[in-house]
């Protein structure tokens, strides 16, 4: 007999191919349902886990056998990394996977915002034609507008190119590090970047610096007439204050894909609001990210349930506790 079969759980549906290579070396288990019981629960025999969604806090303490997660993306606040650390659970992600469907959708929200697109669209379902037209007298070129980045990452960078290169716009970076801005981006002070940029594109992931860094004085920097794009983590824009931005139009607009908590709850005063424009986080899932994506999970996954390292391991620290407990 061989080595018993790893079982890997999938908290999240994954693309058919990596899906495929998963089971050609492991047993997968399927959650049916998002309930943080059904996932404890589904998680207790379980070798692996792999997750696009936020796992329960209290994950590890649930899965005595776990040594793997792999997040299929690039968030690693979706896993209870310090408990994993400490148990040597060996944590990676996928950078880079999803930024270029990213980008694409961070092009597509600023024409739509640009050019009025849904309310115009809404209105010609209903309306007579000659007063929709009237809603698209405000609409904007934006090939001469500045668009602020914080956060340049992958995705970052490619929307840098996008719109420096294919639009002519000017853009401005904002990162830890400014001396690795791409070309195409010219790095700014973050308060300079807020009150220069007709579109700020917010990409950054969440760290105790950046939680609430879009607070209410940072958003009242903002020019009127501009729109507030955040695709990074929720939690970075105080939700609060941006609803209040958008009802008092302090600002012209905004569209969201990431919330302060993870689901939007129904009756959720930005439902209300009609200069905000919500996606359910989904600006990096399309069929060939989610190919690409599911494939690297599942490599990562084999890799570490065969006692190997993964090509982005979040928590080098966890080997050490490995190697204590053993």
């Amino acid at each position: 007999m061989g080595p018993a079969v790893k079982r890997v759980l999938l908290t999240d549906s994954i693309a058919a191919d990596g899906e495929a290579l998963l089971r050609s070396r492991a047993e997968v288990i399927k959650a049916p349902d998002a309930d943080p019981a059904t996932i404890r629960r589904l998680a207790h025999d379980v070798e692996g886990v792999i997750t696009r969604s936020k796992l329960p806090d209290d994950l590890i303490a649930a899965a005595p056998r776990l040594r793997a997660i792999v997040v299929h993306g690039t968030g690693t606040d979706l896993a209870p990394l310090a408990d994993a650390t400490a148990r040597g659970v060996m944590v990676a992600n996928l950078p880079g996977g999803n930024a270029q469907s990213v980008a694409e959708y961070c092009a597509m929200a600023m024409l739509m915002l640009a050019r009025n697109v849904l309310a115009i669209t809404s209105a010609l379902r209903g309306q007579p034609w000659d007063a929709v037209r009237l809603l698209g007298s405000g609409a904007h070129e934006i090939a001469g507008m500045t668009l602020g980045i914080v956060g340049v990452g992958e995705i970052g960078k490619r929307l840098a190119a996008i719109c420096r290169r294919g639009f002519g716009m000017k853009v401005l970076g904002n990162q830890r590090r400014m001396d690795r801005l791409p070309p195409e981006a010219e790095p700014a002070e973050l308060h300079e970047l807020i009150s220069r940029s007709d579109f700020v594109v917010v990409t950054c992931p969440l760290t105790p610096e950046t939680l609430h860094l879009f607070n209410g004085e940072r958003l009242g920097l903002m020019k009127r007439s501009a729109w507030l794009i955040n695709v990074g983590r929720g939690a970075v824009v105080q939700e609060q204050a941006l609803i209040l931005a958008l009802k008092e139009k302090q600002i012209a607009g905004a569209m969201l894909d990431v919330y302060e908590h993870y689901r939007l709850a129904p009756g959720h005063p930005l439902l209300a609001l009609d200069n905000v424009l919500l996606t359910p986080h989904l600006a990096g899932m399309t069929v060939e990210s989610r190919a690409r994506m599911s494939v690297a999970a599942a490599e990562e996954m084999l890799r570490m349930l065969d006692g190997e390292r993964p090509i982005n391991l979040v928590n080098p620290e966890a080997l050490h506790a490995r190697s204590a407990h053993h």
